[in-house]
């Protein structure tokens, strides 16, 4: 079915709807473990699903493959995400044949974030440039097969300098031949209203979906904020300040909050909500049932796709990990470090680019980050990371977090021998949930933690490291890999030396003793999560080399450098001995 029909018929019947946004795992696990969840969430009735795509097409075949399931499998009307960024006409028309033929009838047309390598967006050799353009194709090519949404931005686009030009805009691609628009994420209720009426003053008549993202922890909300400069409500803000070491508080708060925006937006007329789920789907399940939305939250057993049309449960059966119930996914959500079985591994990379971070502004006086040409200079900037007088990294769009004072001298000196740390924990051993700096989890239960330090490492000393970790074992459990796919562990299923290494073999680096409950490990590694970062890791460095002109000396350093490292996990089992891990740092 063709959404706009279905919204506009809520619309006119002032029906409240709501829909879900998902975006496609990064590993095969987290996959099959989204379609179980998906199949549980539609049973809510959503009025569509959307699933994102990837810049330049990165996810192009996984977004076809998760948009076909959501139609096909689960019989619920599927919006798949298109981008232009960095994609030809032939990519495009690509993309949209495979959906016409999953019988996928609704597109979200986007322009997309810009290109990695570029400073600034431009469109690739026989591409689009703006989103109308891309509206414009697709009408142009298909005629009314598919319904068309666009984005829409009540606090302006991150590039526009102009708020009532990105109304034009949006104007533009409604005319274009868009049929709904969907908009950023709201926080302020009262923003998307005041704006919502400005598109009606200038005659957008379409339904316009409000974006909602429940809060789901504490540090990604404020990573997603520091990204996208979305505004947040003061009295939010300071809320999840009073309550950041208290995860369920602060899931609390994030329902509570949403809850709020969704009744006031309903209030001023607004009778959709799209809720960009993260992967995750208790928070979002709280706030259908606070709202009194959806089958399943009223009690009813309509809505979603009929019997028939399901995966069968032991087609879906959740794929677990050592000491992780699948269960436990949505209460700890770590990203980077959380269970790569997990729909949700990764997530905020899914939804925020890391472009912004990556392509820092340069201001009159050069780069933040200097000019390297020796590593010397990448040891210099690393330095001054910990050090605190430069806030980011290529790898990294936040200054170090608090917890880390604890172990600064040490990543100040080994950062000066050449081991660039990209993240490090120190060891804990029985601290408060509630202390201010490391606590998490509820009120009355304790946190511990192994040291771990993950760093890259020159080849020209990569192999007196290796020596170092593997006498040390198995008291230290490491993974190393390289840019070329070489790939070295420690981790065994066995328990004798030459055990055959194994995929399951998972660490817990930090995990909680609450009362009434069992013991939580929310963060952990292991090879799939290892190797699924290794791979960003090593791109990133491509990114900071595209900043400088082909054929500079900046350019071909980090490049060559780039060929030149290992990506090395070291963790050091022996938390009550929490200075250990530095004596293989020489």
């Amino acid at each position: 079915m063709r959404i706009v029909d279905r919204l506009q018929q809520a619309e006119e019947s002032g029906t409240p709807y709501f829909s879900f946004e998902y975006f496609p795992p990064k590993t095969e696990q987290g996959l099959v473990n989204l379609y179980d969840r998906i199949e549980r969430m539609g049973r809510t009735g959503p009025a569509f699903v959307a699933v994102t795509w990837g810049a330049g097409g990165a996810t192009a075949q996984r977004t076809l493959e998760l948009s076909e399931a959501c139609q096909g499998i689960f019989g619920l009307d599927t919006l798949m995400h298109i981008t232009c960024t960095n994609m030809d006409r032939q990519q495009v028309d690509k993309a949209l044949a495979g959906a016409r033929s999953a019988s996928i009838r609704n597109i979200l047309a986007l322009r997309g974030d810009a290109p990695r390598g570029d400073e600034f967006w431009s469109a690739c050799s026989g591409g689009f440039t703006h989103a109308t353009d891309l509206v414009k194709h697709i009408r142009s090519t298909y005629g009314d097969y598919f319904c068309i949404g666009v984005a829409g931005y009540p606090e302006g686009h991150s590039e526009s300098v102009d708020r009532d030009q990105d109304l034009g805009y949006l104007a533009e691609k409604v005319k274009a031949g868009a049929d709904f628009v969907v908009s950023q994420l709201v926080y302020d209720a009262d923003i998307f209203i005041r704006w919502l009426a400005k598109c009606r003053d200038i005659g957008i008549t379409c339904p316009v979906v409000p974006g909602v993202l429940p809060v789901q922890s504490y540090q990604s909300f404020r990573r997603l904020v520091h990204l996208t400069k979305v505004a947040v409500p003061d009295s939010l803000r300071q809320a999840l300040d009073d309550v950041r070491t208290n995860d369920q508080a602060v899931k609390d708060l994030g329902v509570e909050h949403a809850v709020d925006t969704v009744k006031k937006l309903q209030a001023a007329g607004v009778h959709g909500v799209h809720f960009t789920t993260l992967n995750l789907e208790n928070t979002v399940m709280r706030v259908l049932s606070a709202l009194d939305l959806g089958s399943s939250a009223r009690g009813g057993g309509g809505g979603g796709p009929p019997p028939a049309a399901r995966i069968s449960a032991t087609q879906l059966e959740p794929v677990g990990s050592g000491g992780q119930p699948p269960g436990a996914w949505d209460d700890f959500p770590n990203g980077r470090w959380g269970d790569a079985r997990s729909p949700a591994f990764g997530n905020l990379g899914a939804y925020v680019s890391t472009y912004g971070a990556v392509m820092q502004r340069f201001d009159s006086g050069g780069s933040a980050w200097g000019e390297p040409t020796h590593v010397d200079h990448v040891s210099e900037l690393f330095v001054k990371y910990v050090e605190g007088s430069v806030a980011s990294l290529p790898w990294s769009d936040e200054p170090m977090l608090a917890e880390t004072q604890r172990i600064k001298d040490e990543l100040l000196r080994v950062n000066r021998l050449g081991f660039w740390t990209l993240a490090s924990q120190p060891a804990l051993d029985g601290a408060p949930s509630d202390d201010p700096t490391y606590g998490w989890g509820p009120r009355g239960g304790y946190i511990y933690q192994k040291a771990f330090v993950e760093c890259f490492v020159h080849q020209s000393m990569f192999p007196g490291f290796l020596s170092r970790l593997q006498s040390a074992s198995p008291r230290i459990t490491y993974y190393a890999s390289n840019k070329g796919g070489d790939f070295i562990t420690n981790a065994y299923s066995g328990a004798t030396p030459g055990a055959e290494e194994n995929a399951s073999a998972v660490t817990a680096l930090t995990w909680g003793v609450f009362p009434g409950r069992a013991v939580v490990q929310p963060t952990l590694i292991d090879k799939m999560n290892f190797l699924a970062w290794r791979t960003e890791a090593f791109h990133t460095w491509t990114e900071w080399a595209a900043v400088f002109p082909k054929g500079s000396a900046q350019e071909a350093f980090l490049s060559a450098t780039a060929d030149a490292c290992w990506l090395v996990n070291v963790v050091d089992n022996e938390y009550k001995n929490p200075d250990s891990i530095w004596n293989l740092f020489k």
